[in-house]
């Protein structure tokens, strides 16, 4: 913290607390001897039921002392000042490693059992898969959904359509280190709207849709621009994540509009690492979870 925010901070801080002992201590003086007998505030109710300018009750006010005190002893154990530290050397950076390195030494040990175990087996084994099922809730269903079936640019983990593929290393480079895939914008390659609706119909014929003459003479470009990624038979290739345009599974959805959209604004997919806050054991563990929701 700058020089000026400490010292903003800390005086703040010291007077604001002598102001409010000031006014307690000036509220305690104003006791019943100062207040006249026809001292109303002015409220009446049912014609006669007056309220009195009384002054608060002194325990009422010792509360008030007790918890400034409080304060003033809290604020000299506890950073409190700008960047005084406490003369207990307490932070919550501390108290956050503290319960992280306890929560370590607790639970590894578990995951260190689960995760020597074949990945197969941990797979079809019930704890680790509890294991797995609550690391997945907690890290995540934001994304995926907490069915794991995923939402728009978010895959869908229970269908056994894999864009950067299913074998345990795969998986575990996923969850580990994290992927980034990037379709790029093609609008200027494709020669404005009559080749971009001529490849949407392409694109979408490879999985079913209808195959007019226009959609047929954008293959040529296909194979010119779209091949190096997701192949001349655009069955796609888990090396880059580029996804199997032939299975009618769609990432971003399938409609022409969608896929329009693809081939004009381009697509950035990110799949956040998670390594340093797993660690190896629970990165393996996870991964086997999610191999076994599209085995179901």
């Amino acid at each position: 913290m700058p020089a000026f925010w400490h010292w903003f901070v800390a005086a703040g801080t010291i007077v604001f607390t002598i102001w409010c002992i000031w006014l307690v201590g000036w509220s305690a003086k104003q006791g019943p001897a100062n207040v006249a007998d026809d001292d109303l505030v002015g409220h009446k109710w049912d014609g006669d039921l007056e309220e009195w300018n009384n002054p608060a009750p002194k325990w009422w006010l010792y509360l008030y002392f007790i918890t400034i005190a409080w304060a003033v002893g809290y604020m000299i154990a506890f950073p409190s000042f700008g960047n005084y530290e406490g003369m207990l050397g307490w932070s919550q950076e501390g108290q956050y490693e503290a319960e992280m390195q306890a929560a370590t030494e607790t639970y590894e040990p578990i995951y260190e059992k689960f995760a020597a175990m074949d990945f197969m087996a941990l797979t079809q084994n019930d704890e680790a898969q509890a294991l797995g099922r609550s690391l997945f809730a907690s890290y995540c269903t934001t994304c995926h959904g907490s069915d794991a079936r995923g939402a728009p640019g978010y895959p869908n983990l229970t269908d056994d359509d894999w864009q950067w593929g299913s074998a345990e290393a795969e998986i575990f480079q996923t969850i580990y280190n994290g992927r980034m895939a990037a379709m790029p914008v093609l609008t200027p390659a494709l020669g404005g709207d009559q080749g971009i609706d001529n490849m949407v119909r392409y694109v979408r014929s490879l999985s079913g849709g209808d195959a007019n003459a226009g959609a047929m003479s954008a293959k040529p470009m296909f194979v010119a621009l779209c091949s190096a990624c997701h192949g001349v038979d655009g069955k796609g290739n888990k090396i880059f994540g580029a996804p199997n345009l032939t299975d009618d599974i769609w990432l971003y959805g399938g409609s022409a509009e969608s896929v329009r959209e693809t081939l004009v604004k381009g697509r950035n997919g990110v799949m956040p690492a998670h390594g340093e806050l797993f660690g190896d054991n629970r990165t393996k563990i996870l991964a086997a979870y999610v191999y076994s929701l599209s085995q179901n």
